[in-house]
């Protein structure tokens, strides 16, 4: 396959804009999944023509609802998010033991 036209990438633009709005995702976030340094539309778009070389508008599709299933399934590729839990405070620890303090009447 050759590449996009210029009207295919113009509607593709378009259609990734609203569908990242739809998942109330940003153009950073689709970077991300894609695996690309910059979320500037160029790359992106860059990133597209090389699905679409290798397989079609069927290859972008299918590299989409990839990234769209994990998105629905709140599983994120950066490992950081997903096993980072928050830890408890100091304040969270003082205020835990004044509630057993007041609930055993001490």
């Amino acid at each position: 396959m050759s590449k996009l036209s210029q009207q295919e990438e113009k509607e593709l633009i378009a259609f990734i804009k609203d569908w990242l709005k739809a998942h109330r995702y940003n153009q950073k976030d689709l970077a991300n999944e894609l695996h690309i340094k910059s979320s500037r539309t160029s790359e992106i778009v860059q990133k597209l023509q090389e699905f679409y070389k290798k397989g079609g508008v069927f290859n972008i599709a299918k590299n989409l609802i990839k990234i769209e299933q994990k998105w629905l399934n709140n599983i994120k590729t950066d490992s950081k998010e997903t096993n980072e839990t928050t830890p408890y405070n100091q304040l969270d620890i003082d205020s835990l033991v004044n509630q057993i303090r007041q609930d055993t009447g001490e």
